[in-house]
């Protein structure tokens, strides 16, 4: 079973970074795709970034492209999200996804969801 768990979030001024990671304690993943949503409040869950179960082809949200980065080590169970230059529209609460059935971009079609973490970017 993936049990998804994030960490990393936190409280960083404009310009700072974070580096998120997502371990699945469930089972050894290296066969699905990746992926990272973000929530703010009052919106919709959108798209941040996807990477393939070989982490051969990364995938981003036009808001992010340059300014974050996403991988994975099978190895260790984990995925990552490394993100610069951040930005005060960047303040959410950050999830990671796997097992999609469909469209990277689309919430609905991922399988499987963490509990998710907070980062909030100061002005």
């Amino acid at each position: 079973q993936v049990q998804l768990v994030e960490s990393g979030g936190g409280l960083v001024q404009a310009g700072g970074s974070l580096r998120l990671s997502c371990v699945d304690s469930g089972r050894t993943f290296g066969n699905y795709p990746m992926g990272w949503f973000r929530q703010a409040p009052g919106k919709e869950r959108a798209f941040v970034a996807a990477i393939t179960w070989t982490g051969g082809s990364t995938f981003y949200a036009d808001s992010v492209k340059g300014r974050f980065t996403i991988s994975r080590d099978n190895a260790k169970n984990t995925m990552y999200l490394e993100m610069n230059d951040l930005k005060p529209v960047d303040t959410a609460v950050y999830y990671c996804a796997a097992d999609p059935d469909g469209d990277y971009q689309k919430y609905s079609d991922w399988n499987y969801w963490g509990q998710g973490t907070q980062v909030t970017v100061s002005s």
